[in-house]
């Protein structure tokens, strides 16, 4: 039986890297190629991402691809959500695209609200979370602030199609990505471009949708000779990161929510339809597209981002901790017992995460932290408690029991997180994959390939090619 190749490139908001699949039968492996870092960029007060850099880092990943002899059957990218790049007329890419950390969209939801479209309107026709930085309020902002690359712009491309289209040339807008923009209907999974045309905004910078699995093109001629790599075809994988993630959790049946730990947690279900209740508007949960037609009913939760910044702190002091040092000083600080919401606006990116946590705390009538231990404690307890509240929301929502959650991602080898989750929810928590996003990357690729069928037999090789961790 012949071994198939697939490349991955998982890019998240602090790092990305290379990942190669092989896929023998139902024997599914995964090895790192190449990690890079990736960080928000700040220029004369704006917040961009490092197109450049990333497409030298995928280039990157392409030549260790060939200097070890493989030549992969696809190429497939998966990033976060709601940033885009802008195109010009003749497909150049106009500058740097913005970040969703940049304050220029601060107020542009409400704004958007009071002048446009009404929040319940909004929320009908996307059933999305409202955050101030996704897609809809980018473009509005850009055109309040007569931002000059999206006065020129013929399109937009999210993410992952910019750099696929970096790669091939070919413009694409796949399905999961575009679906955490506040523009598309989940209902029609078309675009409502009446929330574009309203705030006077192009219907046209829009392009066509494609569902995940779909051949976008191969590598350019330029690429293919470069890299040695040859003419790769690129796939639209699930392009946004979660979506990738939750088709890589190794669940049997039906009945499990999926926390995505990360930079963000993603807590949610995978639906047939979306949720686009009252409730579900009051308590601002998110329908995001998965495979297959289904929808990921969720909620963003600010996740490691809190303990990610208060280590750039500590480090800048001199003080560096590795995972292990973090676990061993939570459980020091185990009598600690302040917390914060984690979503508070005020932790998007203020100059000092420690002293904004310290703050919270205050403001709340709780104590303090003073020490690195008390503040890894107090991020901790404030996820798990976030996590236990969003869970009893979730439950009410909707209409099949929630038997288990499936801890995916980097967090879930949070082995204390894990375990106070268990014990917070009273159900099991089974954590792991830690690589789900690249491995639903890899595994769609497959799909593409017809080497797999469909989203559960994804699910049965994940499952027998990871060992997870049960905690009760």
């Amino acid at each position: 039986m012949a071994k198939h190749y697939f490349l991955a490139f998982d890019l998240g908001a602090t790092s990305g890297r290379s990942i190669l699949g092989s896929l023998q039968g139902d024997d599914f492996e995964m090895r790192e190629l190449t990690r890079f870092p990736n960080a928000v960029m700040q220029l004369h007060g704006r917040y961009y991402w490092d197109i450049a850099g990333l497409y030298k880092s995928l280039k990157e990943g392409l030549k260790e691809c060939a200097r070890q002899g493989i030549r992969p059957t696809s190429i497939g990218i998966d990033t976060w959500g709601v940033d885009f790049g802008y195109i010009g007329a003749d497909g150049s890419i106009l500058g740097f695209p913005r970040a969703y950390r940049d304050p220029y969209t601060d107020g542009m939801a409400d704004k958007y609200f009071a002048q446009v479209m009404p929040r319940e309107k909004v929320y009908s026709l996307t059933g999305i979370q409202v955050m101030n930085f996704n897609s809809l309020f980018q473009l509005y902002a850009a055109d309040n602030e007569n931002y000059a690359p999206f006065k020129a712009a013929s399109e937009i491309l999210f993410m992952p199609d910019l750099l696929a289209y970096m790669l091939t040339g070919k413009k694409i807008c796949e399905y999961t990505e575009a679906s955490t923009s506040q523009i598309l209907n989940p209902v029609t999974r078309r675009f409502e471009t009446s929330l574009l045309s309203a705030a006077g905004l192009k219907p046209s910078l829009l392009c066509p949708l494609v569902e995940p699995g779909t051949v976008i093109g191969s590598l350019t001629d330029y690429l293919a000779e470069e890299t040695g790599i040859g003419h790769v075809p690129v796939v639209a994988v699930a392009g946004h990161d979660t979506a990738s993630a939750v088709l890589a959790v190794p669940a049997s049946d039906r009945n499990f929510a999926y926390l995505s730990s990360g930079t963000w947690s993603l807590l949610g279900v995978e639906t047939d339809k979306p949720i686009l209740t009252k409730e579900a508007f009051n308590n601002n949960f998110t329908n995001e597209g998965g495979v297959e037609g289904t929808t990921r009913f969720l909620k963003n939760i600010t996740g490691m981002w809190l303990l990610e910044q208060c280590r750039k702190e500590w480090a800048k002091e001199g003080r560096e901790y590795n995972y292990t040092q973090i676990m061993e000083m939570a459980v020091a600080a185990e009598g600690f017992k302040s917390t914060v919401n984690p979503d508070d606006l005020r932790f998007i990116n203020p100059a000092s995460m420690t002293a904004m946590l310290a703050h919270v705390c205050e403001e709340n009538g709780m104590k303090p932290p003073t020490t690195d231990s008390e503040y890894v404690r107090c991020i901790f307890e404030s996820l798990v408690g976030r996590y236990v509240e969003m869970m009893t929301m979730l439950s009410g929502m909707v209409d099949f029991p929630l038997n288990k959650l499936h801890i995916i991602g980097g967090g879930s080898q949070n082995t204390l997180i894990n375990q106070m989750t268990a014990k917070a929810l009273g159900i099991p928590v089974i954590a792991g994959p830690s690589e789900a996003t690249a491995a639903g990357n890899c595994l769609m690729q497959a799909c593409a390939a017809s080497l797999v069928r469909d989203r559960w037999e994804i699910r049965q090789i994940v499952a027998k090619a990871f060992k997870v961790k049960t905690y009760s």
